[in-house]
Order: structure tokens, then sequence, then C-alpha cells
């Protein structure tokens, strides 16, 4: 590229130059799926198998739910020199755009609004997977959050048709208790997070039936899991991770419809009892954990309130027998 200098010499301001950089060339992706992470259309677009691989890993076992338009991820694998996973990345919500970025060759650009995502992701990442699967394939479920269904911090199993969502913060106790019911005879949708669909009119969710995580603490409870091994993951404690797809004992399905919301209160002194819990609690508790445009915002908020018609209930309770037996007889009183 010429000089300022150069060009002056030239005498011909018209004189075309060529872009010192490395020119930017449209990607060719030439690979593509089609998955359907909670039950909805997402499509992803590759120069890579391996990225394929992993994205079925992460949401090949869920099946097609919805007819919605499919979420569209552009994926590019950089080939790189690195040895070492890139650090974890810097976060930005500058709505409608979520980025994530952990340097030039890791990050993450998704569009909320269109539900689309640009992804860029390097040979030492890709080897990684707790990496790829938290910090860069998981974009899917954000775009869901925002265009189709609303999120909730919540487990979910049922009963006789009849749906009790699990509340509470991390370390409440909702994968063991939903576990343990599963094991009790229950369906098990979810143990910690659920997506309320179809704007909560039916107050119907949806969840991760395909896969139970617990805190190594866990062991002491369940006899059979003394032997899986501990996970480390991208962010949090390691914890336990099993599919639940080779658990006979279990029957599991994507939705349930709620007729009970259950806050969990293990640390509560006194005799365990299930008690009404305060909806305007319950609002606050759920909302907290909502993002997206002011549009988007509206929609959940509705749907969070539509899910609130639901008996909102608080257990206080330290045996985990008990509180088995007490949802058990909740799901038959009605």
């Amino acid at each position: 590229m010429l000089t300022i200098e150069q060009t002056e010499r030239t005498g011909d301001p018209t004189q075309e130059t060529l872009f010192s950089g490395r020119m930017i060339e449209p990607l060719e992706l030439p690979l593509s799926a089609t998955y359907y992470p909670l039950g909805f259309p997402a499509e992803v677009r590759t120069n890579s198998r391996e990225v394929l691989e992993e994205f079925a890993a992460l949401w090949g076992m869920f099946r097609k739910q919805r007819e919605t338009e499919p979420i569209r991820c552009d994926v590019q694998l950089i080939e790189d020199a690195a040895e070492t996973c890139p650090p974890a990345p810097e976060y930005r919500l500058m709505l409608p755009l979520v980025t994530s970025i952990a340097d030039a060759n890791n990050y993450c650009i998704a569009d909320l609004d269109r539900a689309q995502a640009k992804i860029a992701v390097s040979r030492a990442a890709l080897r990684c997977q707790s990496y790829v699967r938290h910090f860069l394939f998981g974009v899917p479920a954000c775009c869901i959050a925002t265009n189709h269904a609303t999120p909730v911090h919540a487990g979910c199993v049922s009963l006789n048709c009849r749906g009790v969502l699990l509340c509470g913060d991390s370390g409440a106790g909702k994968s063991t208790l939903a576990y343990a019911c599963a094991r009790a005879g229950f369906t098990y949708i979810g143990d910690d997070g659920a997506y309320i669909l179809d704007g909560g009119a039916r107050r119907v969710v949806t969840g991760n039936c395909q896969q139970v995580r617990f805190r190594p603490a866990a062991r002491e409870l369940f006899p059979e899991l003394s032997a899986c091994a501990i996970a480390p993951r991208a962010v949090g404690k390691p914890s336990i991770e099993l599919p639940t797809a080779p658990m006979e004992h279990l029957t599991c399905a994507q939705t349930a419809r709620v007729d009970f919301i259950v806050f969990l209160n293990r640390s509560a002194a006194g005799s365990p009892e299930l008690v009404p819990f305060s909806k305007e609690w319950a609002r606050l508790s759920m909302r907290r954990v909502l993002y997206g445009t002011k549009e988007s915002l509206a929609r959940q908020y509705e749907a969070i309130e539509r899910l609130l018609s639901a008996e909102v209930l608080e257990m206080r309770y330290t045996s985990l027998g008990w509180a088995v037996d007490r949802l058990r007889s909740l799901t038959a009183s009605l």
C-alpha cells in the first residue's frame, strides 16, 4: 500500500491502492446440521465436523417440539498453535447484541432479536469440551430465552400429570430432590433450569430431562452414585453429571404442566412443613434471572404472571424422604 507521501508524488488521486492488512473474505461453512435444544430448531453451519459433533453431544438428544424459525449459528474453527485452553471470556450486553470474547480466536456475538450467532473457536479451545459447551456453544439457550420461552431457575417433576416446579437458589437442593422424586416414581423433567412455553398460557414448562447434575455430596444420599466420576466444570464447582437415558429406573419427559410451585428451604428450624409462600417474593425471585430487550422482558414478565396462577408454597424440611412423600401427597390433593 502506498504511503500518503508516495500517493501525493503520483499526482493521481484516483489510483487504487491495496488494503495493507489481511483481506477479510466470506467464511466458507460447507457443513451444516439442525438440532433441537429444548425442542426448538437450531441450524449450525461450520467448517468442522468436530464442531458438529460437539453440538450433537450438547443438543442432539432433544427431539423437535416447536415449529419456530430456526436459531442460526455460524461457527468457524480456527486452526492455531496454542496448546492450552483460552481464558474465560468477558461478557458484554449491548442489546440486542450479547458478546462473549476470550481472545481473537475465541468469541461469540449473538443477536438476540434475530436469534443468530457468529462464533469463532480455536482448535485449542475445542479440545476443552466443558469450555466450548459452556462459553460458546450454549448460545441457542440464550436465543430461546429471549424469543420463544421464559427461563426459570427451577427443577421440575410430575406425578399423575400434575407438575411441581422446584425453586430455590443454588445449593437449595433442587437437583437432589428432583432425582429423589424420580427414583420414587415421579416423572423427571429437569433439575435446575426450566423454560415456560407458549407465553405461560397453559403453565407448561420444558427442561433438560436428558441429564441430572449433582454436587459430590450426593454420593452420601444415593449409593448408585458412589462409583461415578466427578467432572470439572468451566464455571462453578466440580459435579457429577449423568445422562438419564441409561437409567432404566427413571421416567423422563420434556414437558409438564405446572400445578404447584414449591420453594425449597432445607435450613428451616422446627418441624417439617409445607406452607403458603408469598407470590410477591416468588415474582421477584423469578425475575432475577431474566434478560433481554424491553419487548422480550415484557413477554417474560407476562409468562411469569401466568405461571404464578399456580399454587405457590414453601417446603421447610431436612429429611429427603419426608419431602418426597409430602410432594406425593400434594399431587394427590387436587
